[in-house]
């Protein structure tokens, strides 16, 4: 085969494959007597197997040492491994399209698309203009967006807390101090109503590690005003001790 179709075989281009000659991830093939790359099957089968790491994330110097452990394996283990790495593509293709599936079903938002687990729990939330209540929404949506699998389990643990119609008079008290200091008297009793708020379901649930004012945490503090920041910081520090105290109890 010829470079322009030893590339199309496997889906790249031939500067990707001279590309990959010239640093040596791709050894280069005997040559002809008319000067002319002569690629066998074998060849496409590396390229193929360098296409398909780069695909799933991996740099070109990961390639390599990939590719190092893969040295004198017969050719059928070579074959048989890429038929099983193009089975677990598939088979993720097919989870992401169920995935898809359900999202068009629920109804669409300008912040979606939103897990089905986020959509339900929404759903059942009280119509609020409450801006710390917006606020609330869009940090869902972060742990939603994460896609680690904990987000799920909150939601569905954080229904209970979204129907009690009292949460909104919480915000409220919420939005009233956008514009206070941090040493608005306001703030304690408010931290320790919206911490006693939050179920112990809840608490079972989070990721470890969490409610903490570090990481992704500091994130969330940094994108309220210095008196709310400072409840929200109470309130991590609160659901904080409740962890350690059911994890020591």
């Amino acid at each position: 085969m010829r470079i322009g179709e030893f590339a199309a075989l496997v889906g790249v281009t031939s500067r990707a494959v001279r590309h990959y000659h010239h640093i040596g991830l791709l050894p280069e093939p005997a040559r002809q007597a008319n000067g002319y790359r002569a690629y066998t099957v074998r060849d496409a089968v590396l390229l193929a197997r360098i296409r398909r790491l780069t695909e799933i994330g991996l740099s070109l110097d990961e390639v390599r040492d990939v590719l190092a452990d893969d040295a004198g394996r017969e050719l059928g283990e070579v074959l048989t491994e890429l038929d099983a790495d193009l089975a677990r593509q598939e088979r993720a293709i097919q989870e992401r399209r169920q995935v898809l599936a359900v999202l068009l079903e629920a109804p669409l938002t300008s912040d979606g698309p939103l897990s089905p687990a986020l959509a339900a729990l929404l759903e059942h939330a009280p119509a609020t203009t409450s801006p710390a209540a917006a606020k609330d929404r869009e940090h869902l949506a972060l742990l939603d967006g994460a896609g680690d699998g904990a987000g799920a389990a909150v939601f569905a643990a954080l229904r209970p807390l979204a129907e009690d119609p009292g949460v909104l008079a919480l915000y409220e008290r919420l939005d009233e101090l956008e514009e206070a200091g941090v040493d608005d008297p306001r703030i304690a009793p408010l931290a320790a109503e919206l911490a006693a708020a939050v179920p112990d379901e809840v608490l079972a649930v989070i990721p470890e590690g969490e409610p903490s004012a570090a990481g992704v945490g500091r994130v969330l503090l940094d994108d309220y005003p210095p008196a709310q920041r400072a409840v929200v910081h109470r309130v991590m520090e609160e659901l904080a001790e409740r962890v350690r105290r059911r994890e020591t109890s």
